[in-house]
């Protein structure tokens, strides 16, 4: 087949024509978009190593699975969203699944799969979107601010800027030590980058960190980044992660109900996740139709579904559409074109895993700190004058990060505004299946079914 045959086999696949793009320009946004979100590719395996798994095994399945859900999200519904392992999920699932309820990674890969499950009959059934409107806006900006508070506050410890204190809970790090050096200038570099509008400035942010990194001591006689002994490689067996989920939690129901905060947890988190991204990406492009409705929304929930799946069997948290999607539209993206070459470029990073490996921990904080900074704007959105709206916001946003919990935090909102709702006289404020989530929370803080 000729060039000239597979572009127009390429453009009569894609409606490249009628959404006003090229092959060139959707490749050159693919790759503008990997370079935004390529971060993902060092940080998420640090932060899901705490919770005990593998880390040279995650840096292969963070790729596979971005690679193969974007994918996805491409074939099936034609847009131009890229997918990864979600900032903020992967927080959760580590810290307050794992670390926080002792939850072993291959039941929590379990329970990231039913969700994917469930996620998928809420799709297929439109139930999805109603569950989502069961939260006051108002709320779901607190939930996304306060994830970025929690991404952030993670960033810091991992960078040593925060540690822990017996008289104050916490306090400030040594800031003379290597790694809180290498976090700050890290942190100063990449903010700088951002506010210049540096397209990929968190990834470069990264890279310049980790070479600084080769002349900053780690204290114990060697460097914070330590050359690897090959640039290039095979990448590493998935085996150890992949097709590892466990359903043990399902065996009774005392063990179910003490992981359904959990799971719903999960469920509210990725709908909002997904449901913002979505829309705010696809406003940038212009997809929206004339009531401000997305077309083809039924295929987009349903690949979103799918890709939730797919992460549990690859042997990660679940995979979301990214917010950095939006670099690709802002270089010319309108297809699924994009995604496709975002996701060969995720296959081709595979090869470059001993690199990615000699990122120090120190070097991928101020990029967590940064995600954290962009996912905190939502809060300049909130109605602070009513106070019915500005409780729960406020105890939802110092919840998440202060309880180190995502699912705790937003219990605390969720009761916060069922309380305030019918108190003030407005219990409109929050819909039924509002004040049936804030009950499953009210349970489980007074320990019907706890778990820990």
């Amino acid at each position: 087949m000729t060039a000239t045959g597979t572009r127009e086999r390429t453009t009569d696949w894609f409606d490249l024509n009628a959404r006003g793009t090229t092959p060139a320009r959707e490749i050159q946004a693919g790759v503008t978009t990997f370079a935004a979100m390529a971060y993902i590719l060092a940080v998420n395996p640090g932060v899901l190593a705490d919770a005990g798994m593998p880390r040279p095994a995650l840096v292969t399945v963070t790729a596979l699975s971005a690679a193969l859900a974007t994918s996805i999200m491409a074939l099936l519904a034609n847009y131009p969203l890229a997918m990864a392992p979600g900032m903020g999920i992967n927080a959760f699932f580590t810290y307050t699944i794992c670390v926080g309820a002792r939850i072993p990674w291959q039941q929590a890969l379990g329970m990231v799969c039913v969700n994917g499950l469930v996620f998928l009959l809420l799709s297929l059934s439109g139930v999805r979107e109603r569950i989502v409107r069961a939260l006051p806006v108002s709320l779901t900006q607190a939930i996304t601010g306060g994830i970025g508070l929690f991404i952030a506050f993670i960033g810091l410890r991992n960078g040593g800027l925060v540690v822990d204190s017996p008289a104050t809970l916490v306090t400030h790090g040594d800031f003379t030590a290597g790694g809180a050096v290498l976090c700050l200038f890290g942190l100063a570099t990449t903010a700088i980058l951002v506010a210049r509008r540096v397209r990929g400035a968190i990834v470069v942010g990264i890279v310049v960190a980790t070479l600084v990194g080769l002349a900053v001591p780690d204290g114990g006689g060697g460097r914070l980044t330590a050359l690897p002994g090959t640039l290039m490689s095979l990448p590493a067996s998935p085996a150890p992660v992949v097709l590892q989920l466990d359903f043990g939690f399902l065996r009774s129901s005392e063990t179910f109900f003490r992981v359904l905060p959990l799971i719903l947890t999960l469920l509210l988190v990725d709908m909002f996740d997904n449901i913002g991204t979505l829309v705010g990406v696809a406003r940038r492009a212009g997809l929206l139709d004339a009531d401000g409705n997305l077309p083809r929304v039924g295929r987009v929930l349903v690949a979103d579904s799918l890709a939730a799946i797919l992460s549990a069997l690859l042997g990660t948290s679940t995979v979301v559409s990214y917010v950095e999607s939006a670099s690709g539209v802002e270089a010319g993206g309108r297809t699924g074109l994009t995604g496709l070459t975002t996701a060969a470029c995720f296959l081709l990073a595979l090869f470059f895993t001993p690199l990615i490996l000699a990122v120090p921990a120190a070097a991928t904080a101020p990029a967590l700190i940064i995600v954290g900074v962009f996912m905190l704007q939502a809060v300049a959105e909130i109605r602070m004058q009513d106070v019915v709206t500005a409780v729960p916001a406020v105890l939802t946003l110092l919840g998440i990060p202060l309880l180190f919990s995502v699912a705790d935090g937003i219990g605390l909102g969720l009761i916060a505004s069922a309380v305030l709702a019918l108190g003030s006289g407005r219990p409109r404020e929050l819909t039924i299946a509002g004040y049936a989530i804030a009950g499953v929370f009210l349970l489980q803080f007074f320990k019907v079914f706890p778990f820990g």
